[in-house]
């Protein structure tokens, strides 16, 4: 799945400005994905509302065919698996984006977190979790918040 991912950033980046900003970009990406499947997880269940959202998002925000975004969502899933914690995804987050990046990324977490129509505690406590991960204040949370909720 990896080599799908890579292939597609490859093609998108080339006429760009190279390598080290393909790394990054399919790197950033992954890490998005991987706070958006944290989110999906944290009540114990992956359902199929969750995925198509998480599809959904991806290929809204980012411009991703459908294959690739599957793609994206698989490569995510593994390395968030092998993952102890979620830092170093928000770390590169951090290194990357600009805070109004950051609160999209929050305002995609939170429509994850309403995609069963109902927030739990903790949901709520990832979410703010993730907000101080990333940098962000109480006040652009509930911002992202206000803006994703259905």
């Amino acid at each position: 799945m990896i080599d799908l991912v890579k292939k597609f950033f490859s093609k998108r980046t080339d006429d760009n400005t190279g390598n080290t900003r393909k790394k990054s970009s399919e790197d950033i990406l992954v890490s998005t994905c991987a706070l958006l499947l944290e989110m999906s997880v944290i009540d114990g269940e992956f359902s199929e509302t969750e995925k198509q959202k998480i599809l959904s998002i991806l290929k809204e925000e980012y411009a991703l065919p459908e294959e690739y975004a599957e793609a994206l969502l698989e490569t995510s899933k593994e390395r968030l698996d092998d993952s102890t914690d979620l830092w170093r995804f928000a770390s590169l987050i951090n290194q990357s984006y600009s805070v109004e990046e950051k609160e999209r990324i929050i305002e995609m977490i939170w429509r994850i977190a309403y995609a069963d129509g109902t927030l739990e505690k903790h949901e709520d406590y990832l979410v703010h979790k993730l907000a101080n991960l990333l940098r962000l204040t109480h006040k652009q949370l509930i911002n992202a918040k206000l803006k994703a909720k259905p």
